[in-house]
């Protein structure tokens, strides 16, 4: 897979949505609207509009609409056109003033066949025709109150929030997880007796839910498209019970088949079942300070892969409340900035010293071709070291402006080395490797009774102890390396310790996280019966 066509692929997909987008409202869903911050930037979509004002909205229900002075408006979705999605639609056009609409969907007209239930055999008779798409074009036309206004429907591919050259995520898949040995009692629930699965392996596309294949056939179809741009023909590998399902009905989706006969090149797609590495998820093993940055940084709104930088130290806040302004967050991603994205691979790809390094150099290149009065020091990096240097374009309007990007990753390395959490990173490294070698010499039971005095109520943590969080993270790296493991009655007793002494942690805990709420909703206090998340 080159390179070049992985990133061209994005902003291929993204021409032809800029190409629709004059003097018109625009309405982005979230994995869009993260596809077009990694991939060309908002500066692009705002320039393609034009006009005095650029209107850019988020698509949901309660969204504005357009008034008499905004006739056209293009609405930017990841998901499939139909149920709640359609209604959302008919409810903008329904009250705004559009007499031009464009739809683009990131969904196939095949998928959309799939999703209406159509036999595979009318489907293929059904080639090179949209009859979905046209249905949606008339009832677009019906929404704006006139037959005759315009209503385009179109599907371009915008799969992709490619982070780096060599990098590329999904965020409209970010939630899509592989199935668990537990889930087959749910999958057996809706089958006859004669046909229960026994393990996953024995799972197959017919044994999932409507809902997962939907979701795993809107992938299918964006995977198709790339290899498409790429002109390849794939040849698939899965590991993992999920990863085989994809890996199968990639190969067998007739649009990639007819694609296949005619690709002049090859290429091998691997599939992997993200619970087969936890580890490496929840482990503090690496050493880069980009996963630092994304580890310790709040999450940017809407977004699964960046962060909110403070940019307050680049500007001169008013202490009057009633001329107090409001700072936009800064971010990691800079599609348009050259230097700002060499900066960003080199945060990726290099270690953390040698990274921090890096942030250094370019920014002593920035202050110096602006002419700003920079004292050069050598030896170690220190962030009081690193903020003196982007102290010097503090209210310099134009030098800010040309440097932006390497300033936002300026300041998100200097919050990431000064943050609380930064500090802990070696401390559960070390710990990870204890409770790595306990588990060797000693088993899991004494494991999980070597953490039970670490799971501490708010009132008696201090700023050195773990919270849920953390405590979680324990848990799943410890369950995660040790793989299969029997069940005696030590480990049993052990495990309803730790049970009893992390819901004690969660109760007792005055505020809960984000992550925590969608952790235990609907989870259930043991003994009191009361609702954990309160």
């Amino acid at each position: 897979m080159s390179t070049p066509g992985v990133l061209s692929f994005t902003l291929q997909g993204w021409e032809q949505v800029l190409a629709k987008v004059k003097r018109a409202l625009v309405y982005l869903d979230a994995a869009c609207a993260e596809s077009l911050h990694w991939g060309c930037g908002p500066t692009r979509l705002m320039e393609a509009v034009g006009g005095p004002v650029c209107h850019l909205r988020e698509f949901q229900p309660n969204a504005v609409g357009g008034n008499a002075e905004q006739p056209k408006a293009v609405f930017v979705l990841s998901c499939l056109l139909k149920g709640r999605t359609v209604e959302t639609l008919r409810d903008i056009i329904s009250r705004s003033h559009f007499q031009y609409c464009v739809v683009v969907t990131a969904l196939s007209h095949a998928v959309h066949l799939t999703a209406n239930h159509v036999p595979a055999a009318a489907a293929a008779e059904l080639e090179g025709q949209q009859p979905v798409f046209e249905q949606l074009e008339e009832k677009l036309c019906e929404w704006m109150g006139n037959m005759n206004y315009t209503a385009e429907v179109l599907h371009v591919p915008l799969l992709l929030a490619p982070i780096a050259p060599y990098l590329a995520l999904t965020p409209a898949f970010a939630s899509l997880f592989p199935l668990l040995s537990q889930d087959i009692h749910l999958l057996n629930s809706a089958r006859p007796d004669k046909r229960r699965l026994g393990s996953l392996g024995e799972v197959d596309s017919t044994a999932l839910t409507p809902e997962l294949i939907l979701q795993m056939r809107c992938l299918v179809s964006g995977l198709s498209s790339l290899c498409e741009h790429l002109g390849v023909r794939e040849e698939c590998f899965a590991v993992g019970a999920l990863s085989r399902v994809i890996a199968a009905d990639l190969a067998n989706y007739v649009p990639a088949k007819n694609r296949r006969k005619t690709a002049a090149g090859r290429a091998s797609v691997v599939f992997v079942d993200r619970t087969l590495d936890l580890t490496g998820a929840v482990g503090h093993h690496g050493d880069n300070l980009a996963e630092k940055i994304i580890s310790v940084l709040p999450q940017l709104p809407g977004h699964t892969n960046d962060v909110m930088v403070n940019m307050e130290e680049l500007t001169a806040l008013q202490t009057q409340e009633e001329d107090q302004n409001v700072i936009a967050p800064g971010c990691l991603a800079q599609a348009n900035d050259l230097a700002a994205k060499a900066l960003w691979e080199a945060l990726l790809n290099t270690k953390h010293k040698e990274a921090v390094m890096e942030v250094r150099r370019h920014l002593v290149e920035a202050a110096s071709r602006e002419n700003l009065p920079i004292k050069m020091s050598m030896g170690r990096v220190t962030p009081g070291q690193l903020t003196s240097y982007i102290q010097l374009f503090k209210n310099n309007l134009k030098a800010l402006r040309n440097h932006c990007g390497i300033l936002q990753l300026g300041l998100a390395t200097v919050q990431t080395l000064k943050h609380p959490q930064t500090a802990k990173w070696d401390n559960f490294l070390a710990f990870e490797r204890l409770l790595l070698q306990s588990i060797g010499e000693s088993g899991m039971s004494v494991v999980l009774n070597q953490l039970l005095p670490m799971f501490k109520p708010s009132t008696q943590r201090t700023n050195d102890d773990y919270g849920p969080e953390e405590l979680l993270i324990l848990l799943t790296y410890v369950y995660s390396v040790i793989g299969e493991f029997t069940v005696d009655k030590d480990l049993g007793e052990a495990e309803e310790k730790v049970k009893k002494a992390l819901v004690q942690v969660f109760c007792e805990e005055s505020e809960l996280s984000p992550l925590l709420q969608k952790i235990t909703e609907g989870c259930w206090h043991p003994v009191t019966g009361a609702e954990v998340a309160q």
